[in-house]
């Protein structure tokens, strides 16, 4: 029998991300990502329903996610289930499952950068016509004298 595990996911981070690394070095983090859905219930009325889920990056896309994503992020995941053991403090054998991050790709606008005070910002990006006036030759008058 065939088997398959693939988990597409869009919603909203809960809280910041939590980047670690594992003794050998290698970057981890851990997305809490709240998937909402709405739905009409037995008498038509608009209920929404919410999960919570952990979502586990590794590598660069680990420390990716630690640089650019914040609580209220929203995010599309493509990834597969993934169960995990361990022992608690207390010696109760607990298991979780989560979703290990294959791909993901930030559906917000990146926020936008604040230039310090002391720099001036052009209200406006340059237009190809004064790119073009910048980019003129002008001669100086070292070239007008030796032209002369």
């Amino acid at each position: 029998m065939p088997n398959f595990n693939k988990v597409f996911l869009i919603g909203n981070l809960t809280k910041d991300p939590e980047l670690r690394y594992t003794p050998q070095g290698t970057a981890v983090v851990n997305l809490r990502l709240a998937v909402n859905r709405k739905f009409r219930d037995r008498n038509q009325e608009l209920k929404e329903e919410v999960c919570f889920v952990t979502v586990v990056a590794w590598d660069k896309q680990a420390e990716t996610c630690n640089q650019f994503l914040h609580k209220g992020s929203p995010i599309f995941i493509e990834g597969r289930l993934q169960s995990r053991s361990w022992e608690d403090n207390s010696g109760q054998k607990r298991y979780v499952i989560e979703v290990r991050a294959e791909r993901i790709q930030f559906l917000g606008q990146a926020p936008a950068k604040v230039a310090p005070p002391s720099e001036e910002v052009s209200p406006e990006p340059p237009t190809e016509a004064s790119w073009l006036e910048e980019s003129e030759y002008k001669p100086n008058e070292t070239n007008d004298k030796n032209n002369s």
